[in-house]
């Protein structure tokens, strides 16, 4: 692992001069492409388990992701028995607007995802997106599952 020593190529007859061995002036990588593969492997694993949420059953919609940002985002979630959940501290609805307010004051970015099971009324949603709104926060993100039916068929004629 560490430096070897390389014997000079030169005659082994008599009457020459033996030579002296040199440092081996190469590095050997295969210690550490192994130690960073394993820590690649530890990372992929370990990476799915830290996600925050509340189980929810979200609807599936044809739309793309969104960009991610540095701040961890908001989610609040409204889960099909119609509990309010800011990450995943249940919050009454009554205190929803001041906890929001509160949380809006100490965050820089206004984005929050909104996470609402495929059961929950319409109005119940839009009850606590106006609540977001209120709160502070402007820049709802509404979060589904990919896969979901397109409205358009990819047909021009509009059949």
């Amino acid at each position: 692992m560490g430096a070897g020593a390389i014997k000079k190529q030169g005659g082994g007859g008599r009457g020459r001069k033996r030579s002296r061995a040199q440092p081996m002036s190469e590095i050997n990588v295969t210690p550490f492409v192994d130690v960073m593969l394993v820590l690649l492997i530890i990372f992929m694993v370990a990476a799915p388990l830290l996600t925050v949420g509340v189980s929810v059953e979200l609807p599936k919609s044809a739309a793309g992701a969104l960009p991610t940002e540095q701040e961890e985002p908001l989610t609040v979630t409204v889960t099909a028995d119609g509990e309010v959940q800011i990450q995943t501290t249940s919050v009454e609805r009554t205190q929803l607007v001041t906890r929001l307010r509160a949380i809006a004051a100490e965050r820089a970015s206004d984005r929050v995802f909104l996470r609402a099971d495929g059961a929950v009324p319409y109005s119940s949603v839009m009850e606590v997106m106006g609540a977001l709104n209120a709160g502070g926060f402007s820049n709802i993100g509404l979060v589904t599952d990919i896969g979901g039916p397109a409205l358009d068929s990819g047909d021009a004629s509009g059949n």
